[in-house]
């Protein structure tokens, strides 16, 4: 027995097509008072072709999705001959039958329109003589002219998204191109129906997001209207799917568009994952930077900065797979030389979370605890495996309080990202801190950083530092910054700085000389601390 495979018209998915409702609905052919006797609810079936036939067997003639004009003179008297001649256009995966009444069938032939309904299989009557040869030329012109749009809007796509990506221009700049041409919101997901990035009228894209797991179903299994979607495949391997979310245009051209958005991205990550494109040198770090970790940067960017609302961001993080229903958010900053490490740590630990660089040594952190689990333990066991790993002993996490809302996790990022950085104004080997370092931890250096654009602060850390900020050895000032943060702890100062004691008790006589103070009195060791530490912030 051989079986065949079916032809249907998705295999050729660029051909144009009108629907069978479309056709009806033509000036031409609506003289001739078309009826749907049979398969109304089908008729939003692509028409490709429309083919006038006679002859009893036509179906054998057929690839599919042709609407089919006959008047049945073959067919008339033979009952049997009505019914297969209804299957074998079935079988052919027609898209409808047109029966032009007259000598041959006044009236709707009951065995067609019966075999007809049971198939499925769209069947119309004309009720007035209709020359088939001007419905052919209609359709035929019109999918002709459609066909020629949508490769002209396919080359044009393509050659556009090629100039920007030779230019060296950001996926962002990329997607933004394809909403614009597609006219709806653009999403990329990883293959597990994670956001990766979006484009698009953020309202609109906002509304896609915020019922994205039921859609993404239903575009999955192509039930959702106007959702057209292109894999993402690298090498032979898949990797993601490009979605138009409620296309409006005419479908082949946006499968065209949806498929030259897909080659262009396809490309862009291949150049920027060989370090080849134009703008992004090998080993930087746009040449690792992971998808998933692009748009975790985005969501946890418009966090920090307050520039969008926390609740507009809720469909993002959801979409992104980040659990946001009855959760406990813990905001995390690190201050390390790998940025791609912490996200790494995340996924070992098998904690869900979202991590991304900031800036070029902070690492933004959010966790999404179950309101059972502790939060403080996890985030500790996360710091621990963190600093474990090699050479990353220095490694600072800064934390902010567990946020049971939504709306307090941007407050929260922007007090780690503070404690952060008041530690990291300090010498951290001069400090004995905590795993993870909390703004109780900072006391003073936090204050002092929070005013360090003060300009009565600058004045007066110039003021106090005048003495070795102007004097030729600069090597001082390290020395003093120890001392102070030790506690004024000359030992210990000697060992960091690797300095036998006397060695170090001249130097500190030069700096009290210099400075014209005495370190040894509390009030003036503690006026050139607060100077020091608001140098040091208005540095970093």
């Amino acid at each position: 027995m051989t079986t065949t495979t079916p032809r249907t018209p998705a295999q050729q998915p660029w051909e144009p097509a009108l629907s069978v409702r479309q056709v009806l609905g033509l000036e031409r052919v609506r003289a001739g008072q078309p009826e749907v006797v049979a398969g109304a609810h089908r008729l939003d079936r692509p028409v490709r072709w429309v083919h006038v036939a006679e002859a009893a067997d036509v179906g054998v003639m057929l690839s599919g999705g042709e609407m089919v004009l006959t008047t049945g003179v073959l067919l008339a008297g033979d009952e049997d001959g009505q019914g297969e001649y209804i299957r074998s256009l079935d079988r052919a995966e027609a898209a409808a039958v047109v029966l032009g009444l007259g000598r041959a069938f006044p009236a709707p032939p009951e065995v067609m329109r019966s075999a007809a309904e049971r198939c499925g299989l769209p069947m119309v009557v004309l009720h007035r003589p209709f020359p088939f040869a001007e419905l052919t030329e209609e359709v035929q012109s019109r999918l002709l002219r459609r066909k020629f749009a949508a490769v002209s809007l396919s080359e044009a796509v393509r050659t556009e998204l090629t100039g920007l990506i030779t230019a060296g221009a950001p996926v962002q700049r990329l997607l933004d191109e394809v909403a614009r041409h597609a006219g709806c919101p653009v999403v990329v997901t990883n293959l597990a129906h994670r956001v990766l990035a979006t484009a698009g009228e953020r309202a609109a894209v906002d509304d896609v997001l915020r019922d994205w797991e039921r859609i993404a179903r239903q575009a999955g299994a192509g039930s959702a209207d106007g959702w057209v979607r292109a894999e993402l495949t690298c090498r032979g391997e898949g990797w993601g799917r490009l979605v138009l979310c409620g296309y409006r245009g005419e479908r082949a051209a946006g499968r065209l568009l949806a498929d030259r958005a897909a080659e262009a991205l396809v490309l862009h990550r291949m150049l920027a994952g060989d370090g080849t494109q134009p703008g992004v040198p090998a080993g930087s770090r746009e040449s690792w930077d992971s998808w998933e970790e692009q748009s975790a940067r985005s969501l946890l960017t418009d966090l920090v900065s307050g520039a969008v609302p926390a609740r507009q961001l809720l469909p993002r993080a959801r979409a992104a797979g980040l659990p946001v229903n009855r959760r406990v958010f813990v905001p995390l900053v690190v201050r390390e030389r790998e940025p791609a490490r912490p996200a790494r740590v995340l996924r070992r630990l098998g904690l869900p979370g979202l991590a991304a660089r900031l800036a070029d040594d902070h690492v933004a952190v959010l966790l999404s605890l179950a309101p059972d689990q502790d939060a403080r333990a996890l985030t500790g066991h996360f710091a621990t495996r963190l600093r474990a790993e090699p050479d990353n002993s220095h490694a600072v996490v800064a934390a902010a309080d567990a946020r049971a809302d939504w709306t307090d996790v941007p407050a929260g990022l922007r007090e780690a990202q503070h404690v952060a950085d008041a530690v990291a104004d300090s010498p951290a080997a001069a400090l004995d801190l905590p795993p993870v370092v909390r703004l109780r931890d900072i006391h003073l250096r936090g204050l002092v950083r929070l005013l360090r654009d003060d300009p009565h602060v600058q004045s007066f850390a110039e003021r106090e530092l005048d003495g070795l900020l102007r004097g030729p050895d600069q090597d001082l000032l390290p020395v003093l910054r120890t001392y102070l943060a030790t506690g004024r702890n000359k030992s210990r100062t000697a060992q960091l700085h690797h300095v036998s004691r006397p060695a170090l008790y001249r130097r500190l006589e030069a700096i009290q000389g210099r400075l014209g103070v005495d370190l040894d009195d509390f009030e003036q060791a503690a006026s050139v601390h607060i100077a020091l530490l608001a140098h040091d912030a208005q540095q970093g």
